[in-house]
């Protein structure tokens, strides 16, 4: 089977350089028509050209694809929806979201500013929602729609120093799932990517070897996997230097408690049982734990539910 997006519209974000420039890239490879769009900010953020994106876009349409370069800051609503409404009025549809756009404020949580840590989430998350929600009524309207959004390991397993980063991060993941959720009637399918890469963001951060490995192009075949017609929806995909794995958050079977132990004491007591993870299991929704612990409470109180 080979993957092919012909007649699709995509947009990427972020995609003047590093992951999505080598996503828009594919894409454009693959038959879709490609939403080019970048800021041109610095990699705080701060800034602003429309020079790269316009570079890729020419990248594309020299290899024969098609593409339009866009400069909406996804911080803003308004412009993101003015870059989905270009994008309908000329190809007549937005059928893919890649929201890659990111910027990176590191600091220590002692001497993070309050500015830093709330414009990091208004790029990656807030950004991030403003463009599922500028795509979201087109793609119900057609029954078709696919999302991956950006979420990172500083998120799902935590990183000195990016607080704001991993904070932002780990709610992509709260954002897939409610979407992933809601967008299954219409045929949205929503997936998030963590990708490790060489990339403008972390070439300080690793050595060269390592970077030589890290090529943005590896995380590529994954995302464009899961924007693909057949993907599935609500996975998190690990992907870097080849390497490609499926993240899942799971729960230990946990254990039920009489009334008389629900104490702090008896939690402690028991901590060995409940945090054991010989049956744990990865949840598909937020009432299928509730059910889970209803269930857990009338079998020990011998009820029938």
């Amino acid at each position: 089977m080979t993957i092919r997006f012909d007649g699709r519209v995509a947009i990427v974000t972020g995609a003047g350089n590093g992951l999505g420039r080598a996503h828009a890239l594919g894409l454009a490879a693959r038959g879709a028509k490609v939403v080019v769009n970048d800021f041109g900010g610095a990699r705080d953020g701060t800034g602003g050209s429309m020079t790269a994106a316009e570079t890729v876009v020419e990248e594309i349409r020299k290899a024969g694809g098609i593409a339009m370069a866009d400069g909406a800051d996804v911080s803003n609503f308004e412009q993101v929806k003015a870059m989905v409404d270009k994008a309908t009025a000329e190809w007549g549809a937005v059928d893919i979201l890649c929201a890659n756009a990111g910027i990176l404020r590191d600091k220590s949580f002692a001497k993070m500013e309050l500015a830093d840590f709330a414009k990091v989430l208004d790029v990656h998350l807030v950004g991030s929602f403003y463009c599922c929600k500028a795509v979201w009524d087109g793609m119900r309207e057609r029954n078709y729609g696919r999302i991956v959004l950006t979420t990172s390991s500083s998120g799902m397993y935590g990183n000195f120093g990016q607080a704001n980063y991993g904070a932002a991060k780990a709610g992509m993941i709260g954002l897939m799932n409610v979407l992933a959720a809601e967008g299954r009637k219409t045929d949205i399918r929503v997936n998030t990517i963590s990708p490790t890469a060489a990339t403008r963001m972390t070439e300080e951060l690793l050595p060269p070897q390592a970077l030589a490995l890290m090529k943005p192009e590896a995380i590529t075949p994954a995302v464009l996997y899961l924007l693909s017609t057949d993907a599935p929806t609500r996975t998190i995909m690990g992907a870097g230097a080849g390497s490609f794995a499926v993240v899942k958050l799971l729960e230990s079977e946990g254990l039920n408690l009489p009334e008389d132990q629900w104490t702090p004491d008896a939690i402690a007591a028991h901590f060995a049982e409940i945090s054991d993870m010989s049956k744990a299991q990865a949840l598909e929704g937020a009432f299928q734990q509730t059910q889970k612990y209803v269930a857990q409470a009338a079998a020990r109180l011998g009820l029938k539910m």
